[in-house]
């Protein structure tokens, strides 16, 4: 049994050796010189081996010695495995060795390493395969350059291979990341099959007893030496693969090798999620459906895995399905029977005490929080923009944290001065609510900040900052790293350290930055302001100008000009140019940063209107912006344009959850109900945004559209239109399309014509991309005059 590991090398010892067959290997070949030379990757000298030139060790295991060597007779470089001979080897080990090189012989698929030639040198057995040159997927994966997609991408193709494998009757049996390579075209490569096996026939070559394979990535099964293994086991080994590529780690880890097996055979693995809060929740219902204790309950093939890795790839509905909480009790009480009698009574305690809660106590509001407009107390010559921007900053670096429901800023500014915290806790749908001032005083900043309960209007933490202006930055880091610990929120490494990261060293760039921030939202939203947005994009170019390497402020800069070209206000190529500008900028700082992929998404949508290639790169930016509604927002309006209606309501619908008093989100939401006919539950999405803003001219017009639309009743169009001519003209003219069609269902000429005058020189009809002219209008209204009533 391979109980015992090589101190020098690490290679696994087996039951019949006393030493490692890797590292006696070594020394019979006499390259134990150097104490440095027990590595991989260093050859001490280039020995001659027959044919082949040995020219460094890339890789051991328990059997035998890797290297890269030179084929002189053909002059070509290739993979070299070699084992020993002699008083060293038992039988056994020699059958398996030529067994492995037996087997890969037998099998011609791209993504197994081939086999070129095997024989005998000087007492050592040995064959060479094809040199694959490129990186093992554990170094790769080490190195942090594996994304969630990529590590989807490689999953599949490896699980094409295994089944190709498993259609010929071999099991691998030792899949993990030291055994796959990653070519420099990206491509993965299955090796190393000296633990193989032909599935359902007798073979001496491994002993079933024997404990063959690496723990952290082996199947219950194979641990426990079960007499028959299926093609179940290297679907665990994938799943395991799987689970290690897109966390960083094996599915357990441990310092002792028996502490390894029980948690492999007892615990469940963490879930991906909360290593990495990038994984979305499909991967890691297929990767921990890979990893069950039980073989039936895994993938019923490594096709079927591969398949549903593919429908991931193509964000399609995936087949695995996650365990319940009763599943999960259930495996557990399993595993542990002597704890089932306990697990019952609590079990009954607890629906006891649950039933009492809920009777006596209201529903909980989530784990959400909002941060309210910061109070300004700095001196009038004092920039008022600062108090705005540290309430920012402090709001988008919560926003990062996964485990929280952060609202947006805009749902939150209408409050500012506000203290009933109660009421806006019910409003905003959160359980805590962080309020703050600062002061700005000669080259010092004075912050107070407070978290509070919403449920009992208490404070549950606060905390009061004297600093340099300087160090604004580092007490924004502090104070939400504060308010994760209080809350109970767990942060992931990535997401630790995007929190750290300061915007800008440079607090006159961020003030600049902060003025920009405060004049796009508005003039966004309501698909106007030209001279807001411009101004916006001059404070901008003014923070570059002074800090280059200002991130954020690019991101912001490329989404203005994708802003002003797409809704028209500057619909020329050098508006895009400069689009790309800002956003090949804010590439070259931080290409994997979620606001890159998101700016990357708004420039395709808005410059190209290229949907697939914007959706790829959304999904990417949810993974670090789960708070981020213009994320959801934006794949709302494709799948909208996609023809995708219900796919786009519920991106609206979580737009709408982390920014609930914004109107132009809830006007998004009404207006899929309305395409979908839905008209019931758009009238209450937009009865929603009349109580925010009961004066928004433009959303009673919608409203009243609305009832044309769904009951051919005109009154509340009519009651608008008078209200507003004498009031907001302006609102009328802009909107006069929707006074000519009332005005041709009433079949009132008059009126029709009146609507037309209001128009002035804008469109007078229009639906949507569909725009008629003032010629056709007026024709029509010539109809209305002579048609009979």
């Amino acid at each position: 049994m391979a109980d015992e590991i090589c101190e020098k090398c690490g290679a696994a010892i087996f039951a019949e050796m006393d030493s490692c067959a890797a590292c006696l290997l070594e020394t019979g070949l006499g390259s134990l010189e150097d104490s440095d030379t027990n590595r991989p990757g260093v050859c001490p000298v280039r020995a001659d081996f027959g044919d082949y030139e040995l020219l460094e060790e890339i890789g051991r295991g328990g059997q035998g010695v890797v290297y890269r060597a030179r084929q002189k007779s053909l002059n070509r470089v290739v993979a070299l495995k070699v084992i020993a001979l002699g008083h060293w080897a038992t039988e056994a080990h020699l059958r398996r060795f030529r067994f492995e090189a037996e087997t890969i012989a037998s099998l011609d698929q791209p993504g197994i390493v081939p086999i070129y030639e095997a024989g005998e040198q000087d007492g050592h057995c040995y064959f060479t395969m094809k040199f694959i040159e490129g990186e093992r997927l554990d170094q790769v994966v080490k190195n942090g350059s594996v994304s969630i997609l990529r590590a989807g991408g490689i999953l599949a193709e490896l699980s094409r291979t295994v089944q190709y494998a498993h259609e010929r009757g071999v099991l691998h049996r030792d899949i993990k990341p030291g055994n796959v390579l990653i070519d420099a075209n990206g491509k993965a490569h299955l090796t190393d099959f000296g633990l193989a096996k032909l599935i359902e026939k007798e073979s001496t070559i491994t002993n079933t007893h024997d404990l063959l394979g690496t723990p952290s990535y082996m199947a219950p099964e194979q641990i426990t030496g079960a007499t028959e293994l299926t093609s179940a086991t290297d679907i665990y080994g994938l799943g395991a693969v799987l689970f290690e590529t897109i966390t960083g780690r094996p599915p357990f880890l441990a310092n002792a090798k028996y502490e390894l097996i029980r948690q492999a055979l007892e615990s469940e693995p963490p879930r991906p999620r909360s290593l990495n809060g990038k994984v979305d929740a499909d991967l890691e219902t297929i990767c921990l459906k890979c990893l069950e204790k039980e073989p039936a309950r895994r993938y019923s093939s490594a096709l079927a895995l591969a398949e549903d890795l593919e429908r991931w790839l193509r964000k399609e509905p995936v087949q695995a399905r996650r365990s319940g909480i009763l599943m999960r009790g259930r495996k557990l009480i399993q595993r542990n029977l002597t704890t089932a009698a306990l697990v019952a009574s609590l079990g009954m305690v607890a629906l006891t005490l649950g039933l009492t809660i809920w009777k006596t106590k209201p529903v909980t509001p989530p784990n959400g929080i909002a941060v309210l407009p910061f109070e300004n107390l700095s001196d009038a010559n004092e920039s008022a923009s600062l108090a705005d921007g540290m309430q920012d900053e402090i709001l988008t670096k919560l926003a990062k944290i996964a485990g929280l429901k952060v609202i947006s800023r805009s749902s939150v500014m209408s409050y500012r001065g506000a203290r009933n915290i109660p009421q806006i806790g019910r409003a905003l749908n959160v359980s805590h609510m962080l309020e703050g001032s600062v002061r700005r005083q000669a080259g010092r900043i004075h912050l107070n900040a407070q978290l509070i309960d919403t449920r009992t209007d208490r404070t549950v933490w606060a905390e009061e900052y004297e600093r340099d202006l300087s160090e604004m930055f580092a007490v924004q880091s502090e104070i939400v790293q504060k308010i994760a610990e209080q809350l109970h929120a767990k942060i992931s490494a990535a997401e630790k350290q995007s929190i750290a990261r300061l915007p800008t060293a440079d607090v006159a760039a961020f003030d600049l930055y902060t003025r920009a921030q405060n004049l796009f939202p508005a003039a966004t939203n309501n698909n106007s302001g030209k001279q807001d947005l411009l101004r916006a994009a001059d404070l901008l170019n003014q923070a570059v100008a002074r800090d280059p390497s200002y991130f954020e402020a690019y991101c912001q800069l490329a989404g203005i000009h994708d802003t002003l070209y797409l809704i028209g206000h500057d619909h020329s190529p050098r508006r895009l140019a400069l689009a790309e500008e800002a956003l090949n900028a804010a590439l070259r700082l931080r290409p994997n940063a979620g606001e890159s992929h998101l700016a990357c998404a708004t420039h395709l949508y808005s410059g190209y209107l290229d949907y697939d290639a914007a959706l790829v790169e959304l999904d990417r930016a949810r993974q670090s912006l789960p708070n981020d509604c213009r994320v959801f927002e934006l794949v709302g309006r494709m799948q909208i344009r996609r023809g995708k209606p219900e796919e786009a309501l519920g991106a609206f619908q979580h737009a709408v959850e982390l920014d609930p008093r914004d109107v132009y989100r809830l006007q998004q939401v009404t207006g899929t109900y309305w395409f979908m006919r839905r008209y019931a539950e758009a009238r209450e999405f937009y009865d929603r945004a009349l109580a925010i803003e009961p004066n928004n001219a433009q959303v009673r017009i919608f409203r009243a559209d609305l009832d044309l639309a769904w009951k051919a009743d005109t009154r509340g169009m009519h009651e608008v239109i008078d209200s507003l001519r004498a009031t907001n003209p302006d609102v009328i003219r802009q909107n006069a399309d929707s006074w000519v069609v009332c005005a041709l269902a009433d079949r009132d000429a008059a009126a029709t014509k009146a609507a037309l005058i209001a128009a002035g020189e804008n469109t007078p009809l229009n639906d949507n991309a569909v725009h008629f002219n003032r010629s056709f209008v007026e024709g029509w209204i010539a109809r209305l005059d002579v048609a009979p009533r």
